[in-house]
């Protein structure tokens, strides 16, 4: 077991670094100078020179990136092209938005996915199960920016209960954020819902069609024990990645949606940087994003493990 976490973790600084060399390269490809993005179209060469001579732009692409990475290392994120401002500080109060957002949708999300998704597979083919499984292939289906103005016509406009957009600034508090959090929430609530809700109804099925579940139900157990004890925990192995990769998505920034709410967090952060072109600021958050993805996808093994014995017993062997 310590060896599997070992290696994976292993594996994981190697993805990370990868990812940095892959992130680095994309940024550098971006059409455009910031330079004279700063500047202006009028700057003159000479000033648009000296600039990036202090930007430090005018150093070899290799050098650029070892720099970087070992300022990077040391926790160092740089400071913005734009503002000048520590990329450090402007990432984590963004980063702190978008996990109080990510936190709420987390749990509306898998806990209304694991009880329709569960409902759905006990169902099979009756109403409630077509019911489910066509709400959730409607929620797969409409893209996010199509649901967040539903969401506004419906809830901000025909029955006032929320606000449209966040007014509140990216420095403010989680009290102030919260009453226009909701509707990003549930925009996302539903996205992420919808795939974990067909890959657990799928799982629910095949569990329920186990031997091991036939056994418990001839031992007389209940069925809500049946599904609890026996079915939910092997049900929920090929979910947790899907799982995962959600959270990781939601963490990494959710761009279109920050951007329809003016949610002030990583996402609406990224479509800034990008048109500025803040480099140091690009590149902190696609970093940050890999970190995420890398760190959930562990998450999910481990926890994979914890529910499955057999898991375990292989990668001892192993």
């Amino acid at each position: 077991m310590i060896r599997y976490v070992a290696r994976r973790l292993l594996l994981a600084l190697v993805t990370i670094w990868l990812a940095s060399l892959v992130v680095f390269l994309a940024v550098q490809a971006l059409p455009g100078d910031v330079a004279s993005q700063i500047l202006g179209q009028n700057a003159s060469p000479k000033n648009v020179a000296l600039l990036r001579a202090e930007l430090g732009l005018d150093k070899p692409a290799w050098r650029r990136y070892l720099d970087w990475l070992g300022s990077l290392l040391h926790g160092d994120l740089g400071r913005s092209l734009v503002n000048h401002a520590s990329v450090a500080s402007e990432v984590g109060v963004r980063l702190r938005n978008t996990l109080m957002l990510a936190g709420i949708t987390v749990m509306l999300g898998v806990t209304l996915a694991i009880v329709l998704g569960v409902i759905a597979g006990l169902t099979r083919d009756r109403w409630p199960d077509l019911t489910i499984s066509a709400l959730s292939l409607v929620g797969m289906s409409m893209p996010e920016f199509v649901i967040a103005t539903l969401l506004v016509l419906f809830f901000s406009i025909d029955i006032p209960l929320f606000p449209a957009v966040v007014t509140a600034g990216a420095d403010a508090t989680p009290g102030e954020l919260l009453p226009a959090i909701w509707l990003p929430s549930a925009a996302l609530t539903v996205v992420m819902a919808a795939y974990i809700i067909r890959m657990l109804r799928t799982s629910v099925i095949d569990v329920m069609a186990g031997e091991f579940v036939t056994m418990a139900r001839l031992k007389g157990m209940s069925p809500l024990r049946v599904v609890v004890r026996h079915a939910l925990p092997s049900a929920l192995l090929p979910t947790l990645n899907v799982i995962a990769m959600n959270i990781a998505w939601l963490v990494g920034g959710v761009v279109v949606v920050e951007s329809v709410f003016n949610y002030p967090g990583i996402g609406l952060l990224t479509v800034e940087a990008v048109h500025d072109r803040d480099l140091p600021v690009i590149q902190s958050i696609a970093v940050l994003g890999a970190v995420t993805y890398v760190l959930c996808n562990l998450a999910a093994d481990l926890a994979a493990m914890a529910l499955n014995p057999r898991l375990r017993t292989s990668r001892r062997a192993a």
